[in-house]
């Protein structure tokens, strides 16, 4: 089993649902990056999606966007965003990571040296944003042939060919967007109807399904565990960083912005 299939199986047994923080790499600083992992982790993570920064992060709302775009001012590279991976590995062998961004670092480098390196570094999945599921033939068979997951997207504007291919191709976790738009904009969240969609995904997906998008406090991410295997937080997080100067102060954020969350979806 995988880093990323043992983690929910431990969450099956004991039933609880998966806490799972975006950060971006890089941001507020190079330095933070991996402090914040840890301190993600200590706090309650069961997962970290870590953002590789791009220029055109057009799925990602303000917040995220001015993170990528200051990662990138520090020289957050790709390299960066792998030897952060690799660094983390080093106090910390459990938790799953998976790099969320966008084809185009992919492409450069090609799937199959991409998989590699980023296996190599200690990445256990990838989410490819722009990546649509009826083209990534040859990224997901390099990506298995690895051992890296592939993660894939659900949205409420998925249709039901879709879908199906969705559900019987999932690795991992497959990654619900609770609404049709960017990330960011929890006024948009319409927890009704993302609850019926999260309990038809979950009775056909071939693996747990989490749910992102809107999610920013212990009330919101409660709401939407309800009916899935776990939920995803970030731009609130990303934002309660950008205001921290030093990595100490990054970690402390972290933590303290994690621990009402954890405390909501059980221990």
């Amino acid at each position: 089993m995988t880093r990323i299939d043992e983690c929910f199986a431990r969450l099956r047994a004991s039933g609880r649902k998966a806490l799972i923080p975006f950060v971006t790499a890089g941001d507020p600083s190079l330095e933070a990056t991996v402090p914040v992992m840890h301190a993600l982790v200590a706090a309650g993570a069961d997962v970290i999606e870590l953002g590789v920064p791009f220029s055109d992060p057009m799925a990602d709302g303000p917040t995220i966007q001015r993170s990528s775009e200051h990662a990138l001012a520090r020289g957050a590279t790709l390299r960066y965003v792998f030897d952060s991976v690799a660094a983390f590995r080093q106090q910390d062998s459990k938790t799953p990571v998976v790099l969320m961004g966008y084809l185009n670092p992919v492409e450069i480098r090609g799937p199959a040296r991409f998989a590699e390196e980023a296996v190599s570094a200690g990445v256990d999945g990838v989410l490819l944003v722009d990546l649509p599921p009826e083209e990534a033939e040859e990224t997901r068979a390099a990506f298995t042939a690895a051992g890296l997951a592939l993660i894939l997207l659900a949205s409420p504007t998925s249709s039901e060919q879709r879908l199906t291919t969705l559900c019987e191709a999932a690795q991992g976790y497959l990654y619900y967007v609770s609404f049709a738009g960017v990330t960011g904009a929890s006024e948009r969240l319409d927890s009704q109807a993302a609850s019926e969609r999260l309990r038809l995904l979950r009775q056909r997906s071939n693996a747990p399904v989490v749910a992102g998008f809107g999610i920013k406090d212990a009330a919101s991410a409660a709401a939407m565990a309800v009916d899935a295997d776990g939920v995803v937080v970030g731009s609130a997080l990303v934002s309660v960083l950008a205001e921290t100067s030093t990595p100490e102060a990054a970690a402390e954020a972290a933590t303290r912005f994690l621990v009402p969350l954890r405390d909501a979806l059980g221990h």
